[in-house]
């Protein structure tokens, strides 16, 4: 679990039988964000970060990627030992969870300057600027593979589909680029604004507004709508899914909606 408020920042384990906690990690990175009172600039809100973490087989070891305020870590599941680690600080309130393939982690960074930055994951002790020349070098192991800034989702996470990456920004904008390389298939706008992720099911890509509007899409190289449909109230929230049932929470009401 993730705590990155204000006046705290770590990572916690629970043993999920007895709620007991099974290591605490507080985040590494230095904020450089304090005033001449030594007290943190905007009373820490720099510092906060929504994101959800998750444990990926990364060259068959299991490794928590977490993303925090300004960074994007590597942990050890079992321990809480940081493995590496990328700074990104010209961002800040990380809110998506990562996604993994390819030998990449793939993660828009939050408000601000926001981009999406693809990872090759590093050995234990590195750490890198994801904006400086020398991560995309051959310095280290850890290296940003691609990075990219345009309409790069802050709430929305992403979705990895074959071999691209699906996504939809604040406003609407929906995008294809290639995992490998970043580069864009199509980028098209489907209007509305955004804070649920996308999900995909039997090559569809379901987009959910806030206005109340699910726009589905064809997961594939070409932009193709299939459908539109509209509830009474807008989606602030992601769906669940069950089976072939969506369950959808609008501001008023929750639907189940199943063929």
């Amino acid at each position: 679990m993730n705590f990155d408020g204000s006046d705290h920042q770590f990572v916690v384990a629970l043993d999920k039988r007895t709620g007991k906690t099974v290591w605490r990690k507080e985040r590494s990175i230095d904020f450089k964000d304090l005033d001449a009172d030594g007290k943190p600039q905007t009373e820490g809100d720099l510092r906060k970060a929504f994101a959800t973490p998750q444990v990926a087989s990364i060259d068959g070891r299991s490794v928590l990627i977490s993303q925090g305020a300004k960074a994007t870590y590597a942990y050890e599941p079992l321990t809480g030992e940081e493995l590496w680690r990328v700074e990104e600080r010209t961002s800040h309130s990380g809110g998506t969870r990562p996604l993994v393939g390819f030998g990449m982690i793939f993660v828009p960074t939050g408000w601000s300057q926001g981009q999406i930055l693809a990872i090759k994951p590093g050995k234990s002790g590195e750490v890198i600027d994801a904006n400086a020349e020398s991560a995309a070098g051959a310095n280290g192991q850890l290296q940003i593979a691609w990075k990219s800034k345009r309409n790069a989702p802050k709430k929305p996470s992403l979705l990895l589909v074959n071999d691209l990456l699906f996504g939809i920004d604040d406003g609407g904008v929906a995008a294809c680029l290639e995992a490998k390389t970043g580069a864009e298939v199509w980028r098209e706008r489907v209007g509305g604004n955004y804070s649920a992720s996308p999900v995909c099911a039997e090559g569809r890509i379901y987009f959910f507004s806030e206005e109340g509007k699910t726009t589905v899409v064809e997961a594939g190289r070409q932009f193709k709508v299939l459908s539109e449909n509209k509830l009474a109230d807008g989606f602030m929230s992601s769906p669940a899914v069950a089976g072939k049932a969506f369950f959808l929470r609008t501001r008023t009401n929750l639907y189940r909606i199943e063929k």
